[in-house]
């Protein structure tokens, strides 16, 4: 699933791509792409065509595209949802799902998802912020970010630290792979309880988690198959930097003890024996 930086990353491909130009013509090859928008694909089609892309923003792993009419396009990625700038030329993707052409005849907007667990949809009145993704909490790259309520908030939480960074109503854009490198540099077990952290622990990880997000970005985010990339197609290569995630019998990059890989809420967690000890009952 893309995480923060992948998402900020296509979110920069498609402002500089699609940032005041306007929609010609929409076309909906699938419809579970658009399943989210519930009037259907004509009504869709209708709210889009004509309109002018004004910015592209983020919420957390959520993009959405203002237009000129006040609404708004938001697109979610899903596990393997691309959004691709193409040549008008190009042939179809085979799994195209909504294609954007605009007036100008240059470089066409597609969406391309193998298994449509991505999709998108318009939000009518939504351009300042889409009433569908409100409930989701500022990020920590966001300049409005509240520190200190994060911190408090978090610690009046009966809960496991990495079950805390997961919740997108809580912190929004972190997922499983950046949660394990922020925890690993901060030196904190993900079943940590948040309840027993102090404010000084809790703001060194916040910084470990802005670091990690920081450089991600910079790096174009993490791709470990063909199923994440960037508008232009290309795959990111932080993961040549991971030093938890994946990472299980390699030796720790900080101490030398050969990570370990355990089971948490159907996936894994990557972690030290040494530097993390597991937190006693």
């Amino acid at each position: 699933m893309p995480e923060l930086p992948e998402v900020e990353t296509v979110r920069m491909g498609l402002a500089k791509w699609v940032a005041g130009r306007t929609i010609a013509a929409v076309e909906v090859h699938h419809p579970r792409a658009i399943r989210r928008h519930l009037p259907g694909d004509s009504h869709f089609i209708a709210m889009l065509t004509g309109r002018t892309v004004l910015d592209v923003s983020r919420r957390g792993k959520y993009l959405w595209l203002p237009l000129d009419s006040g609404d708004a396009l938001i697109a979610h990625l899903g596990m393997s949802g691309q959004l691709l700038m193409q040549p008008a030329t190009a042939a179809d993707e085979k799994h195209l799902r909504v294609r954007f052409a605009f007036t100008d005849g240059a470089a066409q907007l597609r969406f391309v998802d193998q298994r449509t667990f991505g999709g998108l949809s318009v939000s009518e009145g939504g351009g300042e912020l889409p009433d569908e993704i409100a409930h989701i909490a500022r990020d920590p790259m966001d300049p409005l970010f509240d520190d200190a309520a994060f911190s408090a908030r978090l610690r009046a939480r009966h809960t496991e630290i990495k079950r805390a960074l997961l919740d997108q109503t809580l912190i929004s854009g972190v997922g499983n792979i950046y949660a394990d490198e922020a925890l690993w540099r901060a030196k904190l077990h993900g079943a940590r309880p948040t309840d027993k952290l102090t404010r000084p622990a809790v703001e060194r990880l916040l910084g470990h988690v802005r670091d990690v997000l920081s450089e991600a970005i910079v790096a174009g985010g993490t791709s470990f198959d063909e199923l994440y990339v960037d508008v232009n197609g290309d795959s990111g290569y932080f993961d040549r930097s991971l030093n938890a995630y994946g990472r299980e019998g390699e030796p720790c990059k900080r101490c030398g003890t050969l990570m370990r890989r355990e089971s948490f809420m159907n996936r894994s967690s990557f972690s030290c024996p040494r530097c993390q000890p597991k937190p006693t009952p």
